[in-house]
C-alpha cells in the first residue's frame, strides 16, 4: 500500500500511530531533528517547501497568526548575536538554543552557511532560514511527512480526494500538554536552581487546577485553534490571567493606608512563569500636579530573579496558579499628597536587557545593541488606578 491510501486511512480513522501519546512525542521531538530530506518526486514545489510562506498559500490565517507571533521571531538579534559569538563550527554548542528556537536540521545548517559567511540574518532568498524562528515545518512536518491534529469540526476528507502533501498523518498528541513541554519544560538534568528548572512551566501546570480541569496550554495560548501563542509581551493576555484590586485607601490620624491586591486567577502556569519577566508593583502619594512623590513610593518585585550567570537564585516571589497576594501600604501623609497611585508595570524582558547592557559593557556588538533597543521597549503599564485623599479635618479626631 502506498503513502496516500495509508494517510487517508489514518485520516479516516482519526486516531494516531501510537496508543497513547508519549511514544509519538518522544519520537518527535528527538533532538536534534533530522533532516527532512528530499520531497517525493510528484510533490509540486509549495508541497515540497519547508518555508512558511509555501504553508500560507493554503493555511492562510494559521500562516497570518504565526507571522505575529514570538515563535516567529525566535531568533531574534539577541540570540543571534550570542550564536555569533559562538562560531559557525560550534553545531553542538549552537542546539543548545536552537533545540526550541530553530529546531529544524535544514536551519541549523543554513546558520552555519550564515555565520560562516559572516552574515546577518536573514540572509538571500533561501527557502528554510534560521531566521524564521520556530516555523510551521518546526511543529508539524518529519521527514516530509506533514502531521496535525484531526480536523476541529470531526471531519474526515471524502474518499478518493487528492490533498496536498499526500494529506496529513493525524496525531491527537498535538492537542496535547506535553506537546508544549517539548520546549516549555526543561528536563531534570538541565539547568536548575534550588530545585526548580529554569524552564518549569509544564510542571507549574500540571499542579494546577487547570491540569485538572484539562484546560491545556492549548486552550488559552491557542484558542480556537488560532497559532498566536500570546504571553506576558501581550498586555491583554496578561490582563485575563490576574485579578486586581483596590480597597478605599484610609488618611486617618496623619497616615496613608492601602492596598493593592493582586491574585494569579487565569494562568495555569506561575506567574510569570520564566525568569525573564519582571513585574513591579508601585503604590505612591502624588501632587496636585500628577507627579509622583519619590519619598512615598513604594515598589513590590514579582519574579523569578536569578543572576545574569545563572548560578543562584536570589529570590522567586512569583505567584503560583490561584494564589492572592496583598501588598500593603502604610505612610506618612506627605502635605504635598492629592492622591495615591497604584500601578503594575510589566517588563517582559528585564533580564535580557540586564544581560545585554552587561555583554555590551564588555564587547560591542551591532546586533545585541538592537537586541536591548527591543528589549528595553517591552515594558507596559498593566494597571493603574487613582483614589483621591482626603485631608483629616478637625472633626475626624486624632
Amino acid at each position: 500500500m502506498g503513502r496516500l491510501p495509508v494517510l487517508f486511512l489514518l485520516v479516516l480513522w482519526g486516531g494516531t500511530l501510537e496508543a497513547e501519546p508519549e511514544a509519538f512525542l518522544a519520537r518527535h521531538w528527538q533532538r536534534p531533528l533530522a533532516a527532512n530530506g528530499p520531497a517525493p518526486g510528484h510533490f509540486s514545489p509549495a508541497e515540497s517547501s519547508l518555508d512558511p510562506a509555501a504553508c500560507g498559500s493554503c493555511h492562510l490565517r494559521q500562516f497570518e497568526d504565526w507571522r505575529t507571533s514570538l515563535h516567529s521571531r525566535a531568533m531574534g538579534p539577541g540570540l543571534m548575536g550570542q550564536l555569533q559569538a559562538m562560531g559557525a563550527g560550534a553545531r553542538e554548542e549552537h542546539q543548545a538554543c536552537l533545540h526550541c528556537h530553530a529546531p529544524l536540521a535544514e536551519q541549523a545548517d543554513h546558520l552555519v552557511r550564515t555565520l560562516t559567511a559572516k552574515a546577518t540574518l536573514p540572509p538571500g532568498t533561501e527557502a528554510v532560514s534560521a531566521a524564521q524562528g520556530l516555523t510551521c515545518a518546526g511543529c508539524h512536518v518529519r521527514g516530509q511527512v506533514r502531521l496535525g491534529p484531526p480536523r476541529a469540526d470531526g471531519s474526515v476528507p471524502e474518499p478518493g480526494r487528492v490533498l496536498p502533501h499526500a494529506g496529513w498523518q493525524v496525531e491527537k498528541a498535538f492537542a496535547d500538554a506535553r506537546f508544549c513541554a517539548a520546549c516549555h519544560q526543561f528536563e531534570p538534568d538541565w539547568p536548575s536552581l534550588n530545585g526548580k528548572p529554569l524552564e518549569n512551566t509544564n510542571a507549574e501546570w500540571q499542579a494546577s487546577r487547570h491540569a485538572a480541569e484539562g484546560r491545556t496550554c492549548q486552550s488559552c495560548h491557542m484558542p480556537g485553534r488560532r497559532h498566536l501563542w500570546r504571553g506576558i509581551h501581550d498586555p491583554e493576555m496578561t490582563r485575563s490571567a490576574l485579578t486586581i484590586d483596590t480597597p478605599p485607601s484610609s488618611t486617618a490620624g496623619g497616615r496613608v493606608r492601602a492596598e493593592l491586591s493582586l491574585a494569579n486567577t487565569g494562568a495555569g502556569h506561575a506567574f510569570p512563569t520564566y525568569v525573564t519577566p519582571r513585574v513591579q508593583v508601585e503604590i505612591g502619594q502624588e501632587d496636585r500636579e500628577g507627579r509622583p512623590i519619590g519619598s512615598s513610593v513604594e515598589r513590590h518585585l514579582i519574579a523569578r530573579d536569578v543572576t545574569l550567570d545563572l548560578t543562584a537564585e536570589r529570590a522567586d516571589t512569583r505567584l503560583m496558579p490561584g494564589e492572592r497576594r496583598r501588598y500593603g501600604y502604610d505612610r506618612p501623609l506627605d502635605p504635598r499628597a492629592q492622591g495615591l497611585v497604584f500601578r503594575v508595570i510589566v517588563q517582559p524582558d528585564a533580564f535580557y536587557a540586564d544581560f545585554y547592557r552587561a555583554t555590551l559593557a564588555r564587547s560591542p556588538s551591532p546586533l545585541l545593541q538592537e537586541a536591548l533597543r527591543q528589549a528595553e521597549s517591552s515594558p507596559y503599564e498593566l494597571f493603574s488606578a487613582r483614589q483621591p485623599l482626603r485631608r483629616p479635618g478637625p472633626w475626624d479626631g486624632p
